[in-house]
């Protein structure tokens, strides 16, 4: 089959230059046009020296008109960027998102959330969050592809089959992660002016984080009822990666074997997520530059409490690397094309 032709809206972010490098090593697709604002003119190669030898177009304004020759376009925009360009879709188009704009599935939480009010309510409806291995093949069915946040993926892959399966108390959950610190953008200087990021551990929003909207709607989902969570993320001195502690209540009819078991048939099949053996210490460095999640079960000194560690690189597969698994799933391409 021919190539699908791709737009990227906000090309020279960590996340967008991460979607690139992806990218141009996939079969299926070519890059036609890079669109940005302050960069326009410029190449990408200038933010990112390894995208030299790449033949890649110069950054240009958007247009709508060059939604005439693309079959899909990326957005790794600031917030509400994407709902803009949502309305000037056509048919052929598919608009996959790696911001925030259509995650949530009520605009009053939208507003509540992010402070800004939703630019396009009507696309709301043809919008999917989509978590590649929850979703599945549902995307098919989906002119716009949200992306899930960067911790909720870490999160929720743990977290949504146990709930689905009543195996876990949905009570005071504990949610402990940690981050690199792109996770904060190329202004994470700025925005940390007075932190060195490089030597010291933060908490930030505390009790607070926009994620928390996400985690809730899609938990909410599989339980048909409001799950009790406490979540904190912390910016880490490191570049990239996740690790999410998860605090967890069992009943006495629920063992730490049987948990692990489940998570381990539940994504038998899926070539991303691995269900290590019981007990095993993870690290950020045993998913760095990969779309994998690495899961472990521990124990604790309490026969009722499991602990879930849970590792992701918080620009490939909480970010870039789940959007192509995305397109790969609503294209029907392998689903580890470009992945690798």
């Amino acid at each position: 089959m021919s190539k699908l032709n791709i737009l990227i809206a906000g090309p020279t972010g960590y996340i967008g230059i991460q979607l690139i490098k992806l990218l141009v090593n996939h079969k299926n697709v070519e890059i036609k046009y890079l669109c940005g604002n302050s960069s326009i003119g410029k190449k990408v190669s200038d933010y990112d020296k390894t995208l030299t030898k790449n033949k890649l177009p110069k950054i240009v304004k958007f247009d709508k008109k060059y939604l005439n020759d693309v079959e899909v376009i990326f957005t790794a925009l600031p917030n509400g960027e994407a709902q803009i360009i949502s309305k000037s879709l056509l048919k052929k188009n598919t608009l996959i998102d790696l911001a925030a704009d259509f995650r949530l599935k009520k605009k009053s939480e939208y507003f509540r959330w992010y402070n800004q009010k939703h630019k396009a309510t009507q696309n709301i409806k043809k919008s999917i969050y989509s978590l590649p291995e929850i979703t599945g093949k549902k995307v098919k069915g989906y002119q716009i592809i949200s992306c899930p946040g960067c911790y909720p993926t870490s999160i929720l892959l743990p977290l949504i089959p146990l709930v689905n399966k009543k195996l876990i108390n949905t009570k005071n959950i504990i949610i402990d992660s940690k981050s690199g610190y792109s996770g904060a953008g190329r202004t994470v200087h700025k925005k940390y002016k007075n932190r060195n990021l490089y030597e010291s551990l933060s908490a930030y929003s505390v009790g607070f984080h926009r994620h928390n909207s996400e985690i809730e709607q899609e938990l909410r989902k599989y339980t048909k009822k409001n799950v009790d969570f406490t979540f904190t993320p912390h910016l880490s001195p490191m570049f990239r990666g996740i690790l999410s502690t998860i605090y967890l209540e069992i009943s006495n009819s629920v063992s730490l074997k049987k948990i692990n078991e489940y998570l381990t048939k539940y994504y038998l099949k899926n070539k991303f997520i691995k269900i290590l053996k019981l007990n095993k210490q993870i690290s950020t460095n045993d998913v760095i530059n990969t779309n994998q999640c690495f899961i472990s079960v521990c124990k604790t000194k309490f026969s009722n409490k499991v602990i879930i560690l849970s590792a992701i690189d918080n620009l490939i597969k909480g970010g870039a690397g789940q959007a192509v698994q995305n397109m790969n799933l609503k294209f029907g391409f392998k689903i580890n094309e470009g992945l690798e």
